[in-house]
C-alpha cells in the first residue's frame, strides 16, 4: 500500500529548498577546486595502460575484426529471438542474467519484452568486452589496470543505473507520482553538502547514535590511518585475550 504522502504533489518551497541548496553546494564545490585544484590519482600510468591496450588490439586487425563480427551476430540473433517473441514463437531468453545478479531480479525484466530486450543487450556487450580485453596480452601492472577499470566502465552502464531502462524505478515514479526521484535528489544533495561539493555519501543516520547509549565506550586509540580509512585499536577488557584479533568493518 502506497502512503498517501508519496502521492502528494512536490510544494514550492520543497523547489525553493532544492534550488537553495544547489546553489550552496555548487558554491563550495568551486571553492573547494579553486583552493585544491581538479585532481587525478595518477592519470598517466592509468593511460599508458589503455594506450597499450589500443596499441595490442590494433596490431592484429583480423582478431579485432572477427571480435566486432562477433558482436554483431550476437545481437542480430537477439533481435531475432524478440521478433520471434512479439510473435509468440519463442519465450525463452537466450542471454540470462548471472546467478546471484540482484540487478536484474525484478520480474519486468524477462516478463516485458522491451526491458528483457534491454538487458539482454547489455548482457550480451558487457561479456563481449570482457572477451575482448581478456584476451589482450599486457604487462601485469597494465592489466590489473585494465580489468578494474573495464570493470567499472561495464557496471556503471547497466541499464539498472538509469531511470528510464529501470522498470523497477519506472513503477516505484508512477506510485508516488515522483516523489520518491524528489527524495532521492534530496539524498544526494544532502550527501555533496556533507562533504562541501564533492560526494561523501552516508550510509547511516548521523543521529541515531550516542556515546554511551548505542555506542560502546571502550577506550581505543588509532593505530593507522589514511585517506581512506583509520585502524582503532581496542584496549582489552579482559586479562587474557585472543592470539589473534578480530577485524570489524563497519560500513
Amino acid at each position: 500500500m502506497t502512503d498517501a504522502r508519496e502521492s502528494e504533489p512536490v510544494s514550492a518551497e520543497q523547489l525553493a529548498e532544492f534550488a537553495e541548496k544547489t546553489q550552496r553546494i555548487v558554491e563550495a564545490f568551486w571553492q573547494r577546486q579553486a583552493k585544491d585544484g581538479f585532481s587525478i590519482v595518477d592519470p598517466m600510468a592509468v593511460g599508458h595502460a589503455f594506450l597499450e591496450l589500443t596499441a595490442r588490439l590494433m596490431a592484429d586487425p583480423a582478431k579485432l575484426a572477427e571480435a566486432q563480427a562477433e558482436l554483431v551476430q550476437a545481437n542480430l540473433k537477439l533481435w531475432q529471438d524478440a521478433m520471434e517473441r512479439l510473435r509468440g514463437e519463442r519465450e525463452d531468453p537466450s542471454a540470462p542474467p548471472p546467478r546471484g545478479d540482484r540487478r536484474f531480479a525484478d520480474p519486468a525484466w524477462s516478463e516485458e519484452l522491451i526491458f528483457d530486450v534491454i538487458k539482454r543487450s547489455y548482457l550480451i556487450s558487457a561479456d563481449w568486452l570482457r572477451s575482448l580485453v581478456k584476451d589482450v596480452e599486457l604487462e601485469p601492472r597494465d592489466r590489473r589496470q585494465v580489468d578494474f577499470y573495464t570493470r567499472q566502465l561495464i557496471s556503471a552502464m547497466a541499464p539498472s543505473n538509469f531511470l528510464l531502462t529501470n522498470p523497477a524505478v519506472l513503477r516505484r515514479t508512477r506510485e508516488t507520482g515522483g516523489r520518491n526521484l524528489i527524495e532521492g535528489l534530496q539524498h544526494l544533495f544532502d550527501d555533496l553538502e556533507r562533504g562541501k561539493g564533492r560526494l561523501q555519501i552516508c550510509m547511516t543516520d548521523p543521529g541515531a547514535f550516542e556515546v554511551g547509549r548505542n555506542v560502546a565506550t571502550t577506550p581505543g586509540k588509532v593505530i593507522f590511518q589514511n585517506d581512506l580509512m583509520q585502524l582503532i585499536q581496542y584496549a582489552p577488557s579482559t586479562a587474557q585475550v585472543r592470539r589473534r584479533p578480530l577485524l570489524i568493518v563497519p560500513p
